[in-house]
Formats: C-alpha cells, sequence, structure tokens
C-alpha cells in the first residue's frame, strides 16, 4: 500500500515541473488526493461494499472537485493536474 502511495507521489514530480517537496504535495494536490481515494473507494467497491465505496467517491469529489466512480480502474502512476478549469 506504502510503495503505492509512494509511487502516486512520484508520478506527479515526473509530469509536474512546479511540485517541489513531497510534503507539499501530499498537502496541496487534490488530483493527489482524488487518486488515493479513489484507490481506497474502488477496493472497497470489489470487495461489495459498494455504499462505503460510493460516499468515499462523494467526499472526494467535494474536497477536490474531481470525479471518478469507484467501480472505474485507473492504472499505476495515474495523474491529474488540474481537476477543474
Amino acid at each position: 500500500m506504502f510503495e503505492g502511495i509512494r509511487e502516486d507521489i512520484r508520478s506527479v514530480f515526473h509530469r509536474d515541473p512546479a511540485a517541489r517537496t513531497s510534503v507539499e504535495v501530499l498537502l496541496n494536490y487534490p488530483g493527489l488526493h482524488a487518486v488515493l481515494m479513489h484507490r481506497l473507494a474502488h477496493k472497497l467497491w470489489t470487495m461489495d461494499f459498494k455504499l462505503s465505496a460510493r460516499f468515499i467517491s462523494s467526499f472526494s469529489r467535494w474536497l477536490t472537485g474531481i470525479e471518478i466512480h469507484p467501480g472505474a480502474t485507473i492504472g499505476r502512476r495515474f495523474f491529474i493536474d488540474h481537476g477543474m478549469g
């Protein structure tokens, strides 16, 4: 799990030249927040905890403005630079 999070953070550095530190990325990148919450929601979805998965997905959309259906499969190193606008 933690290796996956580290890989998601590294993907931000590879695709966004404005990213400076891991702490900055963890605190300030809504695209990363959406991806991390989606990975949790998707895991719950596949375990048939659909209501919990939808709740996390809805919370993620409210928090980040980025909507990813919990049933959607995204690959490794998936990166969202600008979720709105």
